[in-house]
C-alpha cells in the first residue's frame, strides 16, 4: 500500500509539476516578449522615411543600452535593397535578416547567430507612408535574463514539489501504518491466546475489525464447544467399555478353559486399546485450552512419590530447572511422566534419575537407569502399541505408546539413547516450554 501510494504520488507530482513549469515558463517568456514586442512597436511608430528614402527615428528609444555596445539589448531595421540600419548596441554586428518570409503579423524565434550570446528576437515586416519597400523591424535581446527567471522559479519548484511528494508518501505511510495497527493487536491477541495468556480477544478494537473479531472469538468457542463434546463421547465410550471387559476378566479368571483364556487375553489387548484411546482423547480435549501451565519439577516430585510407593527399592532422584514450566495439563504431564519413572524403576537396576532442562523453546526432561537398556534395533519398535521386550513382568505395553502420542499431541518429542553416567537407557522428553 505504501509503495503504491509512493508511485502514484511520485506520477502525479511529476506530471503536475512538468505542467506547471510550462505554465510558468510560459507566463515568464510572455511577460519578457511583451517588453520587446512594446519596444518594437514604439520604434516602428517613431519611424519614417527621410529625403533620401532611408529609415530614421523620430525620437530615440529610451532604453539606455540600446547605445552601449553589446549591452544585451539591439534593435535593427533594414530593407531590401537598403543598407541596414541597427543600434549603436549592435556595434558592427547585424541581425540575421537572411530568412525570406513576410512578418505581417509580429514573428518571435530563439536565435543563436551570435556564437557567445544566444537571443530572443521580435521581427515584423511593415511599410511605411512615403515608402514601397518593405521593411523588417527586429528587436532582440540576450536570452540571459530569461533563463536566470526561468532558473529561479525552477529552482522554487523542484524542490518545492519533492518535498511535498515526500511529505504526502510519509503521510500515507503513517496513515498505513496507524490504519493497520489494529491488525497488529489481534495478532498478539491470538499470539497470547495461543501462549495461554487469554482465551479470546478482549482488546478494544476499531468498529472495522471488530465484526472480525467477533467472528474470530465465535469460531473459538465453537471449536472449544466441539472438542468437549468429542472428548466427552470418547470418555463416556471407553468408560462404558472398561465395564463390560471387567466384568468378562473377572469372569474368565480361575478357569482353565481354553474358551477362558481367550477372553481373558482378548479382553486384555481390548482394555489397552479402551485405555490407550481414552488418553488420547483427554489429551486432544485438554489441548484446545491454550492457558495449559504445569510446573515440571512439581509432577516429578510427586510421581516420583507414588512409584517409590510402588517400588520401595528403588532410588528416584532429581534435579535442574525447578521453576520450569510446560503448556501441558498437569493430569497428562503427571501420565507423561508417571509412564516413564514406572518403566524405569520396574526394568532399571535400582536407580531412577530426572533431570530438567530446556533446550531453546523446549523443556527437555531426561529419564535415566542403570537397567540392561534397549538395543538400538528394538528403540523404534518398543513404541508399537502393546510391544513389551520383557514379558516376564506384568505391564501391557502401553506406557510408551501413550507418552509418545500424548507428547506428539501437545507439539512434543520422545526419543530413546543410552545413558552415558548410569549405563542403561535415556528417555528424552522434550515438550512445550511456557
Amino acid at each position: 500500500m505504501i509503495a503504491i501510494a509512493a508511485i502514484w504520488i511520485s506520477l502525479l507530482l511529476i506530471g503536475g509539476g512538468f505542467a506547471l513549469d510550462r505554465v510558468l515558463t510560459g507566463a515568464i517568456t510572455r511577460n519578457f516578449d511583451a517588453g520587446l514586442e512594446y519596444v518594437l512597436i514604439a520604434m516602428i511608430r517613431s519611424s519614417e522615411i527621410g529625403p533620401d528614402g532611408e529609415v530614421r527615428l523620430i525620437q530615440p528609444l529610451g532604453d539606455q543600452r540600446f547605445l552601449e555596445p553589446y549591452s544585451g539589448l539591439y534593435w535593427q531595421i533594414s530593407g531590401e535593397g537598403q543598407e541596414p540600419y541597427p543600434s549603436r548596441s549592435l556595434w558592427e554586428r547585424r541581425l540575421d535578416t537572411s530568412d525570406e518570409h513576410n512578418d505581417d503579423d509580429m514573428h518571435v524565434y530563439d536565435s543563436n547567430q551570435f556564437p557567445d550570446e544566444e537571443l530572443r528576437v521580435l521581427e515584423r515586416d511593415v511599410v511605411l507612408p512615403g515608402s514601397k519597400t518593405r521593411w523588417r523591424f527586429q528587436i532582440a535581446a540576450s536570452r540571459q535574463s530569461l533563463d536566470e527567471q526561468v532558473r529561479a522559479v525552477r529552482a522554487t519548484l523542484i524542490p518545492s514539489l519533492g518535498m511535498l511528494g515526500l511529505g504526502l508518501i510519509v503521510l500515507a505511510a503513517l496513515q498505513t501504518f496507524y490504519g493497520l495497527w489494529p491488525l497488529r493487536h489481534i495478532r498478539r491477541a491470538i499470539a497470547a491466546m495461543r501462549g495461554g495468556q487469554n482465551r479470546r480477544v478482549e482488546a478494544p478494537l476499531p468498529l472495522e475489525v471488530q465484526p472480525m473479531v467477533d467472528e474470530l472469538n465465535a469460531l473459538l468457542a465453537h471449536n472449544e464447544k466441539q472438542a468437549e463434546e468429542a472428548r466427552l463421547h470418547a470418555g463416556n465410550l471407553a468408560h462404558a467399555l472398561k465395564t463390560p471387559l471387567t466384568v468378562l476378566v473377572n469372569s474368565a479368571t480361575g478357569n482353565d478353559s481354553p474358551l477362558a483364556e481367550t477372553v481373558r487375553r482378548e479382553a486384555a489387548t481390548m482394555q489397552r486399546q479402551v485405555e490407550h484411546h481414552l488418553a488420547r482423547a483427554r489429551a486432544v480435549g485438554r489441548r484446545g485450552a491454550a492457558q495449559a501451565r504445569a510446573n515440571v519439577r512439581d509432577s516429578v516430585d510427586s510421581v516420583s512419590r507414588a512409584v517409590a510407593a510402588l517400588y520401595p527399592d528403588v532410588r528416584l532422584d532429581a534435579a535442574g530447572d525447578k521453576d520450569l514450566v510446560v503448556c501441558v495439563e498437569r493430569q497428562d504431564l503427571d501420565e507423561l511422566i508417571g509412564n516413564l519413572l514406572e518403566n524405569a524403576a520396574k526394568y532399571g537396576g535400582g536407580s531412577v534419575f530426572v533431570t530438567i532442562g530446556r533446550d531453546g523453546a523446549m523443556a527437555e526432561i531426561l529419564v535415566e537407569d542403570d537397567g540392561p537398556g534397549i538395543s538400538p534395533a528394538d528403540r523404534t519398535r518398543i513404541f508399537d502399541r502393546g510391544v513389551r521386550l520383557d514379558s516376564g513382568k506384568p505391564g501391557t505395553g502401553l506406557g510408551l505408546a501413550i507418552v509418545r502420542d500424548v507428547a506428539e499431541i501437545y507439539g512434543g518429542s520422545i526419543a530413546l539413547e543410552e545413558s552415558e553416567d548410569l549405563g542403561g537407557l535415556l528417555v528424552r522428553l522434550k515438550l512445550p516450554a511456557g
